[in-house]
């Protein structure tokens, strides 16, 4: 293999593994961002501009949450922290102002998970809200999700996966016992709330991307690393990466209560419309 050949043959094989890493993350984070569009455009058509704000009382206060304990997590300086601000000229709800060296290739790695902070904090609290309010369902859910879900490569198989969690989870909520049951409408006010603003911001996606760069500069070393000591490095990568199949069942809850948000949302807009 000449060495054009094997340098174009570690970089394809370096982007693979990246979709692989981080793929998942991204395609969860783009999803929930278009039903979170809708849902507020909706809202904003229903309750004027103001709108977005009846759910950002709880909801942006976990968005900044999730950045500031990745903050923590890789390293980096918080210089200023605003969990929920109402009159803000340019319209920031929230914000946390962090800073990093530059020299830190772990720091560097960190600012793609910093940006993605929102979706871990926003999953995290959905799956919290179900264990103390309405544990029953979240049992069945954990059940469901340790006998059905199982490591495997990214593919139709993974997305039917997701699909049956989805639906598992649906079950496992509206159930009569849960639909009579005040702590479950009060479990569902709360994650209306927070999946109307899980999804990134415009600067969110900015700082991510900041650490993908990293991510694969590291794949290309372990590649090189790998051809140079004989070692598979692909494989290695790819059995990393078969938390894919957990990431996205889990992530069942926040697409459910976005498309949940999103149709209550058009509802509104569509009887303030009617009046």
């Amino acid at each position: 293999m000449s060495l054009l050949s094997s340098i174009l043959h570690t970089m394809l094989l370096s982007f693979i593994e990246l979709l692989y890493l981080v793929g998942t993350f991204i395609t969860v984070g783009l999803v929930i961002g278009v039903l979170e569009r809708y849902s507020n455009a909706y809202f904003v058509k229903a309750f004027g501009p103001k709108g977005v704000l009846l759910t950002a009382w709880i909801g942006v206060p976990i968005h900044e949450i999730g950045h500031l304990i990745q903050c923590f997590i890789w390293g980096h300086r918080v210089i200023r922290v605003k969990l929920l601000q109402f009159h803000h000229g340019d319209g920031v709800l929230g914000f946390v102002q962090h800073q990093y060296n530059p020299n830190s290739i772990y720091q560097q790695i960190g600012n793609f998970f910093i940006g993605l902070g929102p979706i871990f904090s926003g999953i995290g609290s959905l799956m919290f809200g179900m264990y103390l309010l309405i544990p029953e369902s979240y049992e069945s859910f954990i059940a469901y999700t340790h006998q059905h879900v199982t490591f495997e490569k990214l593919g139709i198989g993974v997305l039917k996966t997701t699909g049956r969690a989805v639906l598992e989870l649906s079950k496992s909520l509206f159930t009569l016992h849960n639909l009579i049951n005040p702590l479950f409408w009060i479990f569902l006010l709360i994650a209306i709330c927070i999946s109307s603003h899980t999804s990134l911001s415009k600067k969110d996606i900015q700082g991510s991307a900041k650490g993908l760069l990293p991510i694969f500069g590291l794949l290309v070393f372990i590649n090189i690393a790998g051809g140079i000591l004989g070692f598979n490095s692909y494989q290695i990568i790819v059995r990393m990466a078969e938390y894919n199949a957990y990431v996205l069942a889990f992530s069942a809850i926040a697409v459910l209560f976005s498309l949940i948000t999103l149709v209550l949302s058009y509802i509104l807009s569509s009887i303030n419309i009617r009046n």
